[in-house]
């Protein structure tokens, strides 16, 4: 009996020098999971794989939408259900790039890939590289077949599909050897995650032989799809001796024929293992089921075994989906000693018989019936290591290895890109002229639409109370600066009407969201929904020239600022500041906005002094969205002590926002920063770098000193490329931003938060250029309004 010594623990995903940064960057389960496959209901063992590896992914990833895209054997395809969202045929070249501009359209996080030679294309399935050339997102491959001796062809593609995925995944310690010494795939390379298994329960098989008629019985069983390399035939031959000791045993057959033995030899070798049995006197003890058995109906099977048995003829089987269920479940196996078997039944975990040797199997399965100590032992044994491989802890292993595969593609372009887009690539920066088409194409008569779907307006979703408020800053902040004209005028007046009407004097706040079918969706909208609106109001007020909307906002600003103090978000306080501030640009000596300043400024002073320590000089525990603004307002409150308590803590937030490459790194929305915890690096908002630009540019204003005003173009650049990935959120054929940084890609919607932070943090640049007196013109672009 073959032995051989397994690690420890069958999944290994992790990389002993990893850092904990490194994890927290990458260790979450992507959602948008793209699994390429053959499926369910075509018979075939990877098909059955895809299946319970995407229904396992969907049951234990939250929220997980992930989806299939099946090959079919036949032009006509199969009937598939509802998860099988793409199918194509294995032998049409054309639609695998097809099938990968499919893909491409949609968002996915990663594509997972199952390599079998003979379910794709061309010369040794060479087709499939096609698809996975023109995909945008990283790729995991698992390997099902990994060949110790592959020709010329079978070599190239399987390194060439290696090459092309940032993670690949083998089922066992004999592949990963074949990897890395076969096919020269680096070792850091490979994820080892066993075949994924039921949970099924540690059961005697007497609770489930009623069920096929098998009470008093002892039975052995094979499954899968039959065909002549399985070695049944010598499992029959086996049957007089086992039989002449145990009567009562029956052999259990269970697979329908291999569809490709169907069609060119139809069921010529059922046939002749039926007339084996008759000629060696055993055909009452062979039991056929022709029939492709899924899920349910297989672990009622398996339930029932005694024995299994995998009589394979060679022992070039990398894996055994087959074996491997048997195995989780409990059962007591006898095997011919395959690659996958001498790993899995090792020390005392099963029962390894030489190849093509009926005497042996008959020797060990008459010792198994009759010891049923030791088959119990052996049956313990396999069920304990199977708890490792039961789809729970393999999908989790799958998931690691996706998000790995997402990290690593980020850190590979983030390498190239430093290169390409370096802090200093240009002694001057040209800000970008500043262009209106997208904000004018999600404006409408009501107001701005808050989402995207690309570039296109998201009416499902409807407005937002925030939004609008941004815009109408926007366009006060553009026409202040010169550069307004009478359609920005138009659509500010449609912001401030938005705004008019979301007002409720019930509680003297405002309502935030609002259906395409312009109905409230809530009695009031958010602390801070109301207190940036606050800020807009202030805005109107402190820089509009126009007396009437002056007038209607004044009405506004003093009714809703009392409700403000009441609040308990340090952000509504630091919006309403913002709005005071501008204020008092016009109204300088208002009591009232005087009195309201002075409690909020306190307020937010006392959240500093109570949270802020040496190593964390903030005013919360946790960094989360909007961040800057907290020390922005400190900065601009012209009380010496709070400016430099502002500009301590920004300066520690800009810190701590800079990558090693010096690149900005916002606080990713993807869980945020809690202090003592890993931070979030993803999904990375456009919202930070225009809350971050705004305070660095106070921060100059208050000290003239010009790093501000560097860190400030610096952070801007983060929209133009100078990023993680090297890559512009800033659209120059729409005039959109992109709704954020993932850890791989861009999010290619734009909505309103994304645009108005990209146009607000321009218009803020602009207006800090016009008020240097010491800027050379070289630094500035001429502006210039291309409204579409």
């Amino acid at each position: 009996m073959a032995t051989h010594t397994n690690r420890p623990s069958m999944i290994n995903y992790k990389h002993d020098d990893q850092t904990e940064t490194e994890a927290s960057m990458w260790g979450h389960n992507p959602k948008n999971v793209a699994f390429i496959g053959d499926y369910l209901p075509r018979q075939c063992g990877i098909a059955t794989f895809t299946s319970d590896l995407y229904l396992s992914y969907d049951s234990f990833i939250p929220d997980s939408r992930a989806l299939v895209v099946s090959v079919n054997d036949t032009p006509d395809g199969y009937d598939y259900p509802s998860e099988v969202r793409y199918d194509f045929y294995q032998h049409d070249h054309n639609a695998y790039k097809k099938a990968a501009e499919f893909l491409n359209s949609k968002d996915v996080d990663v594509v997972c890939l199952q390599h079998e030679y003979g379910i794709y294309g061309g010369p040794a399935g060479n087709y499939v590289l096609t698809l996975l050339r023109n995909l945008t997102m990283p790729i995991v491959t698992t390997f099902h077949t990994i060949l110790k001796d592959p020709n010329e062809d079978q070599l190239l593609v399987l390194k060439s599909i290696a090459d092309l995925s940032s993670r690949v995944v083998c089922m066992s310690e004999k592949g990963r050897d074949f990897l890395i010494n076969i096919y020269e795939i680096p070792e850091e390379k490979i994820d080892l995650i066993p075949h994924g298994i039921p949970d099924m329960p540690f059961v005697d098989p007497h609770f489930f032989k009623d069920k096929f008629g098998m009470e008093g019985k002892q039975t052995l069983l094979t499954f899968g799809l039959l065909s002549p390399n399985k070695g049944i035939e010598n499992v029959i031959r086996a049957l007089p001796r086992i039989v002449e000791q145990n009567p009562n045993v029956v052999y259990m057959v269970l697979g329908a024929t291999h569809p490709n033995l169907i069609k060119h030899e139809g069921e010529v070798y059922r046939d002749s293992l039926k007339k084996l049995a008759q000629d060696c006197g055993v055909r009452d003890n062979v039991r056929f089921y022709n029939q492709f058995v899924e899920l349910d109906g297989l672990l009622e099977y398996l339930g029932a075994a005694d024995i299994y048995i995998t009589p394979y003829l060679n022992p070039a089987q990398i894996t055994s989906g087959t074996l491997s269920y048997a195995f989780g479940c409990g059962k007591a196996v006898v095997s011919t000693p395959y690659w996958h078997a001498e790993e899995l039944l090792a020390d005392g975990r099963g029962v390894l018989v030489p190849f093509g040797d009926s005497d042996a199997i008959a020797t060990e399965i008459i010792d198994l019936l009759s010891d049923e100590s030791r088959r119990h032992q052996i049956r313990k044994k396999a069920y304990l290591m199977g708890r490792e491989m039961i789809w729970e802890r393999a999908i989790q292993a799958y998931a690691n290895s996706f998000a790995h595969a997402r990290q690593e593609r980020m850190s590979t372009v983030n390498n190239q890109a430093v290169y390409a887009v370096g802090a200093h690539s240009s002694l001057v920066f040209k800000l970008p002229v500043v262009r209106l088409d997208h904000l004018f194409r999600l404006t409408d008569s009501t107001g701005i639409i808050q989402h995207a779907r690309h570039h296109l307006p998201f009416y499902d979703e409807g407005y937002c109370t925030d939004d609008n408020a941004r815009a109408l800053i926007l366009a006060l902040t553009l026409q202040s600066a010169g550069l307004g004209d009478q359609k920005l005028a138009k659509a500010a007046d449609n912001y401030c009407a938005f705004i008019n009407h979301a007002y409720t004097d019930d509680h003297r706040r405002f309502r935030n969201f609002m259906s395409y079918d312009r109905r409230w969706l809530e009695e009031f909208g958010s602390d801070d929904s109301t207190g940036r609106t606050i800020w807009a109001l202030g805005t109107c007020i402190g820089r509009s020239a126009d007396r009437n909307t002056v007038t209607w906002a004044m009405s506004l600003f003093e009714k809703v600022l009392p409700t403000v103090v009441s609040m308990s978000s340090p952000r509504s306080w630091a919006f309403a500041l913002l709005g005071i501030y501008e204020y008092q640009k016009k109204f300088n000596d208002d009591r009232l906005a005087k009195t309201i300043e002075r409690q909020l400024l306190d307020k937010l002073t006392f959240r500093y002094t109570e949270t802020a320590t040496e190593d964390w000089p903030w005013f919360e525990n946790t960094l989360s969205y909007d961040n800057a603004v907290l020390a922005h307002v400190l900065i601009r409150s012209n009380d010496k002590h709070l400016v430099d308590i502002g500009l301590n803590s920004l300066r520690w937030l800009v810190g701590l926002q800079t990558s090693p490459h010096g690149q900005f790194q916002p606080i990713g929305s993807n869980g945020f920063y809690t202090k003592g915890q890993n931070r979030a690096y993803f999904d990375q908002q456009p919202l930070e770098a225009q809350s971050t630009i705004s305070a660095c540019l106070a921060a100059f204003a208050a000290t003239g000193e010009d790093e501000w005003h560097r860190t400030a173009i610096r952070i801007f650049k983060w929209f133009t490329g100078y990023n993680d990935l090297g890559l512009p959120l800033y659209d120059q054929q729409t005039g959109g931003c992109r709704d954020g940084l993932h850890i791989d890609r861009v999010n290619q919607n734009q909505g309103a938060e994304s645009t108005l932070s990209y146009l607000l943090a321009l218009a803020d640049l602009y207006t800090s250029q016009r008020q240097r007196s010491d800027v050379k013109p070289v630094n500035v672009a001429m502006p210039a309004m291309l409204n579409g």
